[in-house]
């Protein structure tokens, strides 16, 4: 062997099963869904625990993504009935303040899964379980 651990191997796809979904970041579209997927569809027959943890990083984009996606729909729709003019500030806000705390439970979620912890997403929906 290379002198690498099993635990450690399986623990860095772990955390990388988080980090993934950073890829949005540098231009891919949808790279937050497509990251965690790919290691997920790679790794998941490894280690019960990578499974785990990508199915709560897929879980967590796809929501995200949904939640947003919806928002913006929402806002737009009832722009049409001018109600939604007053709701574009929170259509801006939920742009703004989306990709932040995306970013804050990534790197909280990749923390606990560097110590060998499990870490359960706010207000996921499980659509892999």
């Amino acid at each position: 062997m290379n002198g690498i651990s099993t635990s450690g191997t399986s623990r860095t796809w772990e955390v990388l099963c988080h980090l993934s979904a950073l890829v949005m970041f540098v231009g891919v579209p949808f790279g937050n869904i497509l990251g965690p997927l790919l290691i997920w569809l790679l790794k998941r027959s490894d280690s019960p625990s990578i499974d785990e943890h990508g199915k709560e990083s897929l879980n967590f984009q796809i929501s995200l993504t949904l939640y947003l996606i919806g928002l913006a729909i929402v806002t737009v729709a009832l722009m049409f009935v001018l109600i939604g003019v007053l709701l574009l500030p929170v259509l801006i806000a939920a742009v703004m303040v989306g990709p932040l705390l995306d970013v804050i439970f990534i790197i909280i979620a990749a923390v606990k899964a560097s110590g060998g912890e499990s870490y359960r997403y706010p207000l996921t929906i499980r659509f892999v379980t």
